[in-house]
């Protein structure tokens, strides 16, 4: 057993917002694993730490998580095994974005593509509307929804947007 106690990373810091000079180590992680609270974690320089949020999170890539005796861990977003959707035109596209967001799927909006996990059912429906659909493999940073994924908006300091009725 190791005499120096794990690092805490107890406060995140959206991308540009922190000093990046003060990296002391870097972590890259799927998105699965950005989606966090509580979690042990190595970065690649071999910096345990136990990342330690109040509530969880989504971290994104460039985001910093500042630790509690000083320095920063940089968060990276992992490649990972992605579908790309495309259309003949914009119209397509907004329709092939309106049945996606019908089946509340997590989905990444960039330019003219969708990017999506995988899911056969998902890619049979998508041909059936006549999407064009090829496997990728990239970063996934999906829209956070209006009552997902904590978006750290700082006029709903409690992360979501909809009345609770108080």
């Amino acid at each position: 057993m190791s005499d120096h106690p794990l690092a805490r990373a107890t406060t995140l810091y959206a991308a540009g917002t922190w000093p990046a000079d003060q990296v002391r180590d870097t972590v890259t992680l799927d998105f699965d694993d950005r989606h966090r609270r509580r979690k042990r974690y190595i970065g690649a320089g071999g910096l345990a730490f136990l990342l330690d949020l109040a509530d969880a999170q989504v971290l994104r890539d460039g985001d910093g998580l500042a630790l509690e005796g000083g320095g920063y861990i940089a968060v990276r977003a992992a490649p990972e095994p992605l579908i790309e959707v495309t259309a003949h035109s914009p119209a397509e596209l907004a329709r092939l974005a309106w049945h996606l967001g019908n089946r509340h799927l997590p989905a990444e909006i960039a330019g003219a593509r969708i990017l999506i996990r995988h899911d056969h059912v998902i890619l049979h429906m998508l041909a059936g509307l006549g999407a064009t659909v090829r496997e990728v493999h990239a970063p996934f940073n999906p829209e956070g929804g209006a009552y997902g994924e904590h978006n750290r908006a700082p006029h709903h300091p409690h992360g979501h947007g909809h009345d609770h009725g108080d």
